[in-house]
């Protein structure tokens, strides 16, 4: 009994000292939630239902295809699909360490003990013993050892903290797939903007062609005039400077329309090849957003909000894994299968083996590396947190940024009409007043270069309504929902 008392002491004197070093972590509590307080809709925009489903919110059939051939076959996509494959795999390693570790393998050697050593005069005398039979007779001076069989490890999950990992794995997990749906979303973004600013261009290479068709007829015109005295050599070269900044900007447009193409099928997975368009940018359908209501909630199917709130879970579980890190462990070791220094007696029945170990450790001498840890991944706890409230607060402005600019981009293009109306009405107007001679040269080349202009202007004014809709779609996070 003595003994066993000695022995039992010191065991529980450990436990002791790993207990009170464990209580002493301080269970600091962590917010998950964010604090920001949200309007419950947008201003003015309260009235029905919106779908970004990018095939009801888009109304060109051709550009829907072109967005369902990226999403197949767009490398960034890809790319996030084995993402998600490895953060899956992660999930299957954490949870493999809630189960025992089993190998099964074979293994054998040989020893050489000293003569001197008490395993070597053990086995030299072992030898000379009645109770030994020949295949008892342990091998002299050289002794083989040969063994089969499994064998495990198993760390017991007591304060559950291998739990708590396999929890963060999967909240990771499920942080991968709202990137992926980001990729998504900004690939959608990407492809109807590059799209959209390539008919632009289109029609504004229309435009500049019709421009040079009449200012070339212009040329002909005061030629004829020059030739009848009624205009100088200045008038000639005015008309025909500006011809030339005409075709000039041809080939610079061209040269724009090329990259855009490029770009669009660089988004697509393809190399240069022949690309379908819809109606041209001025004939484009719009949604009508000004009768759409739009909840502020919906700004939670984000996929970046929803990426933040998953990393904040993940987060939270490894905060829990580190302070149990701070706690005893207990891990079990076993062995069943056969043992012997005779390779024929390999599968004898006298030859079975199994042994079985556990041991308790505690930390007590490193707890200084398990405090900075701890501290860590507290801190990358409340950086999320305040990140998921900063991205909250800045979706919100994008979100009113984009509405109040499709409602003026609107209003900007009824007005660019009647001035590009009223503009040509003035090119014809001068036209014919300097045939008449109650117009200057100078008042039609101005009177063209204002049309041009505000043309232009005109199609930018309709691509700018477009680009406000896909940043629209882009800050209400792309049309996908929330799921639990």
């Amino acid at each position: 009994m003595r003994n066993r008392s000695k022995i039992i002491k010191p065991i529980i004197f450990f436990f002791l000292v790993a207990l009170v070093s464990s209580c002493s972590i301080k269970n600091t509590p962590v917010s998950l939630k964010s604090n920001v307080d949200l309007p419950s809709s947008f201003g003015e925009y309260t009235s029905n239902a919106i779908s970004l489903d990018y095939r009801n919110f888009f109304k060109d059939t051709v550009l829907i295809s072109l967005i369902d051939t990226a999403i197949t076959s767009n490398y960034d996509v890809r790319i996030a699909m084995q993402r998600l494959k490895i953060a899956r795999a992660g999930i299957l390693n954490q949870s493999a360490n809630l189960i025992p570790d089993v190998f099964v393998g074979a293994g054998g050697g040989v020893y050489k003990y000293g003569n001197f050593t008490e395993e070597g005069v053990g086995n030299f005398d072992t030898n000379f013993s009645e109770n030994v039979n020949d295949n008892r007779r342990i091998p002299y001076p050289v002794t083989p050892n040969v063994n089969y069989g499994l064998s495990s490890s198993w760390e017991i999950d007591i304060w559950d903290k291998l739990k708590k990992l396999e929890q963060s794995a999967y909240y990771e997990y499920l942080s991968t797939e709202e990137g992926q749906r980001l990729v998504v979303t900004e690939l959608v973004a990407s492809v109807a903007s590059v799209y959209y600013n390539l008919l632009e261009k289109e029609n504004e290479l229309e435009i500049i062609r019709k421009n040079i068709e009449l200012q070339e007829q212009g040329v002909q015109l005061i030629n004829v005039q020059k030739v009848a005295g009624r205009v100088t050599e200045l008038a000639v070269k005015q008309f025909n400077a500006q011809l030339l900044n005409s075709q000039s900007l041809e080939f610079a447009v061209k040269q724009d329309i090329f990259e855009l193409k490029n770009t669009l099928n660089l988004l697509l997975g393809r190399t240069i090849t022949t690309l379908d368009r819809g109606p041209g940018i001025l004939n484009q359908e719009l949604p009508e957003i000004d009768s759409i209501g739009i909840p502020s909630d919906l700004l939670l199917n984000r996929p970046d909000l929803k990426q933040k709130e998953w990393q904040l879970q993940a987060a939270n579980a490894n905060i829990y894994a580190a302070r149990a890190a701070f706690y005893p462990s207990l891990n079990i070791n076993a062995f069943l299968g056969f043992e012997t220094f005779k390779p024929r007696l390999m599968f004898n029945p006298g030859s079975l083996a199994f042994s079985t170990l556990a041991n308790i450790t505690a930390p007590i001498f490193n707890r200084k590396r398990l405090q900075a840890n701890l501290k860590r991944v507290e801190a990358e706890n409340y950086l999320l947190l305040y990140e998921y409230e900063q991205n909250i607060i800045e979706a919100f402005s994008e979100v009113l940024i984009n509405l109040r600019g499709i409602e003026n981009t609107r209003l900007s293009y009824e007005f660019k009409q009647r001035q590009v109306q009223e503009l040509q009405n003035a090119v014809a107007t001068s036209n014919d007043l300097f045939l008449g001679g109650y117009a200057s040269y100078l008042e039609v080349v101005t009177a063209q270069r204002n049309v041009f202009e505000a043309e232009l202007e005109l199609m930018k004014a309709r691509n700018d309504q477009f680009e406000y809709l896909i940043n629209l779609y882009r800050s209400l996070g792309g049309g996908w929902e929330i799921e639990n």
